[in-house]
C-alpha cells in the first residue's frame, strides 16, 4: 500500500486530501499540573497557531527554525499539514519554494528520531500526499524510523539483568503508559526483592492506581503494607501519595495496622506540612475513618493561623471545611474544636473537573431536556450548589401530596446544619421536619466508578452520603440504564418510570 502510494503522481485532488486529516494533537498520558489548563496551553500552543495561521511555505520554515525551544513533535505534522493547503492552489512550487520545501525536509529528518510512533506515521502519510519522493531522504528517514521501532532490539550480551522492581518502575515511568496489563504489575511486583520496593517505585503505582481508576486489592494491599513496614522511613509528602488510591477507589485495606500506623505518621509529621496532612485526611475522610486526634490538631487555632496568607490557604480551608461538614454529619463523638464560620468556604462551589472534561460524553444534557420537557423548566434546577458547597445534577422540590413545586415558590435549600438528626445509627438519615421534600436526581456516569463499573469512587460516594445526611432524597440515575435508553422519547419514558416511583405527581402527564 505505502509502495502504491509513492508511486502516484502529485495532484491538487491529492493535495485535497490534507484537508481532511484533522489537526495533530498533542499526546498527554494523564492529568498535569496545571489543573484544567490543555497540556501544551501558553508558548507552545501558540506556535501551534501560527503554524496553521501561516501563509507561505516560507513563513511555515520560519516558525519551525526560529523557536528551537518550543517546538515540538506534534508540530511537525501541523506544518506539512498547513503545507498541502497552501499547495491545493498552486500544486507546482516556485523554485524559492522548492528549496524551502528541501529545508523543511532537512529539519523534519533531524529532528524525527524523537518523534513518536503516531507522529512519525502522519509524517510519513503527509509526505506522500505531498508528492516527496519514494526515494528521497525525507521518506527514507520517516520509513527508516517506523521500521526501527517495529522491529524489537535484540538483548545485548553485556545488558544486567532487569529485576521486579526495576521492571515495575520502568512500566509505570514510560510517558506513554496508560492502562499496564493488571497481570504484570502483580507479577513484577510478587518477583520484585524488598530492597526494590523503594518509595518512588510505590509511589508510581499508587498513583496508577488512582489515576486510572483500577480498584486492585492484591495491588493495593501492597502499597497498604509496604506503608506499615516503612513507617519510620515515610514523611507526610510520601504518605500522601501512598494514601490517595485508598480514599479514591473506596477501598479500606484489611491490613490490620494501616490505621494505626496513619495515626502515628499524622501525629509525628503534622505540623511539618500542612497541606500533606489535610490530603491524608481527605482520603480518611471518604473512607469514614477520621481519626479524632488528627481532627483536633487541624482545627486548632494554631494550625489555622499558621496556613493562613500561604499559598496552599485557600484548597487547605477548602478542605477543612469539608473535613467540618463530615464531623457534623458523621461524628457525633467528636468533642474537640471546629473550624471557625469565617474560615469556611464552598466545599465543590461548581461541577468536579472530570465532570467537565468530560462533559461531551455525559448524559446531562439529553437527561435536562427530558425534565424540561416532563416537568417544564420552572420544576426543576440544574448545577444547584447547596450548603455547604455541593453541586447537584439536578434538584426538584415535592409537596407533601407529591406534587412537583415551582422552584421559583420555594427556597431549594435545606438548613445546613441539619436543626435535628437521627445519628445513634450508622447511616440513618436525618429527620428534617419540613412539608417540602427536596429530591435530587444524582448522575452517576461512567467515569464515577471505579474501573470495574460496580463501586463508586471515594468522592462521589462521599457527596452522596452527605447529600443523604442533609435530608435531600437522593435519585441515582445509572450509566447503564441511561445508555440503554434509545433517543429521547425513551429516555423520558425511563424518568416518568423513575419519578413516579417515589410517589411524585405533575401536571396532565404525571396523571
Amino acid at each position: 500500500m505505502l509502495r502504491i502510494l509513492l508511486s502516484a503522481q502529485n495532484s491538487p485532488a491529492r493535495l485535497s486530501g490534507l484537508l481532511l486529516i484533522p489537526p495533530v494533537q498533542p499526546c498527554c498520558s494523564g492529568p498535569s499540573k496545571s489543573g484544567d489548563r490543555p497540556f501544551g496551553a501558553g508558548p507552545v500552543q501558540g506556535l501551534q497557531r501560527l503554524l496553521e495561521q501561516a501563509r507561505s511555505p516560507g513563513e511555515l520554515l520560519r516558525w519551525l527554525s526560529q523557536n528551537p525551544t518550543k517546538v515540538r513533535a506534534h508540530h511537525y505534522p501541523v506544518a506539512l499539514r498547513r503545507l498541502g493547503q497552501l499547495l491545493v492552489s498552486q500544486p507546482r512550487p516556485s523554485p524559492v519554494e522548492q528549496a524551502t520545501l528541501r529545508d523543511l525536509s532537512q529539519l523534519i529528518i533531524r529532528n524525527c528520531p524523537s518523534f513518536d510512533v503516531h507522529t512519525i506515521h502522519v509524517c510519513l502519510h503527509l509526505a506522500v500526499l505531498l508528492g516527496f519522493p519514494s526515494d528521497g531522504p525525507l521518506l527514507c528517514a520517516l520509513e527508516q524510523e517506523r521500521r526501527s521501532r517495529l522491529l524489537p532490539k535484540p538483548p545485548s550480551p553485556h545488558q544486567p539483568t532487569i529485576h521486579g522492581g526495576q521492571r515495575l518502575e520502568m512500566a509505570l515511568s514510560c510517558p506513554h503508559f496508560l492502562r499496564y496489563p493488571r497481570q504484570h504489575l502483580i507479577r513484577s511486583l510478587a518477583e520484585a526483592r524488598p530492597e526494590e520496593l523503594t518509595p518512588h517505585v510505590m509511589v508510581l503505582l499508587a498513583q496508577h492506581l488512582a489515576r486510572h481508576r483500577l480498584r486492585e486489592p492484591q495491588l493495593l494491599e501492597a502499597i497498604a503494607h509496604f506503608l506499615v513496614v516503612e513507617e519510620a522511613q515515610l514523611n507526610s509528602k510520601v504518605v500522601q501519595k501512598l494514601v490517595l488510591p485508598f480514599g479514591r477507589l473506596n477501598y479500606l485495606p484489611l491490613e490490620q495496622q494501616f490505621m494505626p500506623c496513619l495515626e502515628r505518621i499524622l501525629a509525628r509529621e503534622a505540623g511539618v506540612a500542612p497541606l500533606a496532612t489535610v490530603n491524608i485526611l481527605m482520603s480518611l475522610c471518604q473512607l469514614q475513618c477520621l481519626p479524632f486526634r488528627a481532627l483536633q490538631f487541624v482545627f486548632s487555632p494554631s494550625f489555622i493561623n499558621h496556613i493562613n496568607g500561604t499559598p496552599p490557604s485557600l484548597i487547605v480551608r477548602r478542605y477543612l471545611s469539608l473535613l467540618d461538614t463530615a464531623v457534623e454529619l458523621e461524628l457525633p463523638g467528636y468533642q474537640g474544636p471546629r473550624l471557625p464560620q469565617r474560615q469556611r468556604v464552598p466545599i465543590f462551589p461548581q461541577p468536579l473537573i472530570t465532570d467537565r472534561a468530560r462533559c461531551k460524553y455525559s448524559h446531562k444534557d439529553i437527561v435536562a431536556e427530558g425534565l424540561r420537557q416532563l416537568l417544564g423548566e420552572e420544576k426543576y434546577r440544574q448545577d444547584l450548589t447547596v450548603p455547604p458547597g455541593y453541586c447537584t445534577d439536578f434538584l426538584l422540590c415535592v409537596g407533601s401530596s407529591g406534587a412537583v413545586l415551582p422552584m421559583r415558590t420555594q427556597d431549594p435549600f435545606l438548613p445546613y446544619p441539619p436543626r435535628s438528626c437521627q445519628q445513634d445509627q450508622p447511616g440513618s438519615n436525618p429527620t428534617i421536619q419540613h412539608s417540602t421534600q427536596r429530591v435530587v436526581l444524582m448522575l452517576r456516569e461512567r467515569w464515577h466508578f471505579c474501573r470495574d463499573g460496580r463501586v463508586l469512587l471515594g468522592s462521589r460516594a462521599l457527596r452522596e452520603r452527605h447529600l443523604g445526611l442533609m435530608g435531600y432524597q437522593l435519585l441515582p440515575l445509572p450509566f447503564e440504564e441511561l445508555e440503554s435508553q434509545r433517543g429521547l422519547p425513551q429516555l423520558k419514558s425511563y424518568l416518568r418510570q423513575k419519578l413516579q416511583a417515589l410517589g411524585l405527581r405533575w401536571g396532565p402527564e404525571g396523571g
